[in-house]
């Protein structure tokens, strides 16, 4: 047998390049990428970064089932206004409660066409029954236990809204805040109270008028012919400040109106009996508007007739009506 050249058929090392990029360095080494750039990492910014860090892990391990809810949007044309409600700023509104998921329930509105009674109509139906499935066993308001509402929509649609929303579930209503242009609630500033004022007796017992100045002062003068001297005329209007659309701040404020509101409704029932309607004039934001429709109970308070401010027509039209016996 020849002998073999163990040398010859010695296996070479294979050769091995490692390029290690200084990109690279820097992500795997952030010590290193402090100590080299000391101004832009100082001990008041690096103390900023990890109390950030800690409240978002603290943020996301304290989110417990109890915290879950349901999103309903609810959006229309206001005028030639293009409404959005980005998810990122509900997110923001309903921390520390999460979606159970990013669709929710969406009432959209803004492709149906024409205006005046018949948009009315179809955009009413289209809200009852797609509130009417929101309860349904097996959908997300079941299943979380809660309904956060984001709604954009002429305030006639909104009260409606209100009305159709059922007591089954817990609801948080959110407000769009002009200045922020943000939907969370503020926590600063003094809670808004309200008051409730006669401005003018009627003749007929049965005639009521309640104006709702919030957003804008409604005045007497205001009013169409038809609510005449027949009419006895209440005013509900935060107290010690000029109503703006600014008004509405906080979930303070919210509470505050449905307490009032409630007690207006007490109110005109004791004094005037279990009348068949309420004329309302409503100048409110939308959250306000929800909670009129929300708050009516069947068969203990009246049907709200409800009219709307139309710059065009140079004062407010009868709209819809809500409660009705």
């Amino acid at each position: 047998m020849r002998g073999i050249d163990v040398r010859s058929h010695r296996r070479s090392k294979p050769e091995c390049s490692i390029r290690i990029h200084r990109p690279f360095l820097a992500q795997a080494s952030p010590a290193k990428l402090i100590d080299d750039k000391p101004g832009d990492f100082t001990l008041k910014t690096l103390r900023e970064y990890k109390e950030r860090h800690e409240s978002r892990i603290l943020h996301l391990t304290g989110l417990g089932p109890d915290l879950k809810t349901s999103i309903l949007t609810l959006k229309a044309n206001i005028g030639k206004q293009t409404v959005s409600i980005p998810f990122n700023q509900i997110t923001e509104a309903i921390a520390p409660r999460y979606p159970l998921s990013r669709h929710g329930t969406l009432i959209d509105l803004t492709g149906i066409a024409g205006d005046g009674k018949a948009f009315l109509e179809t955009a009413e139906e289209t809200i009852a029954q797609t509130i009417g499935r929101i309860y349904d066993p097996g959908s997300e308001a079941s299943q979380s236990g809660h309904l956060s509402v984001f709604a954009l929509a002429p305030i006639p649609l909104l009260i409606f809204l209100g009305s159709r929303l059922s007591n089954k579930v817990p609801v948080a209503l959110f407000q769009r805040h002009r200045d922020k242009e943000n939907w969370t609630w503020k926590k600063e500033g003094k809670t808004v109270e309200y008051e409730f004022k006669k401005i003018r007796t009627g003749a007929k017992r049965e005639n009521v008028a309640l104006l709702l100045s919030l957003s804008g002062t409604i005045t007497a003068t205001d009013l169409p012919t038809d609510i005449d001297g027949s009419f006895s005329v209440y005013e509900l209007r935060p107290k010690d400040l000029t109503p703006a659309p600014t008004i509405l701040r906080s979930e303070a404020d919210l509470n505050s109106f449905r307490i009032a509101y409630q007690q207006v409704l007490g109110t005109i029932v004791r004094d005037h009996g279990l009348i068949d309607a309420v004329h309302l004039f409503p100048a409110v934001p939308a959250p306000v508007a929800i909670l009129c429709g929300r708050e009516l109970l069947p068969k203990v308070h009246p049907s709200l007739v409800v009219y709307d401010y139309d710059k065009t027509k140079a004062g407010f039209t009868l709209q819809l009506r809500i409660n009705q016996l």
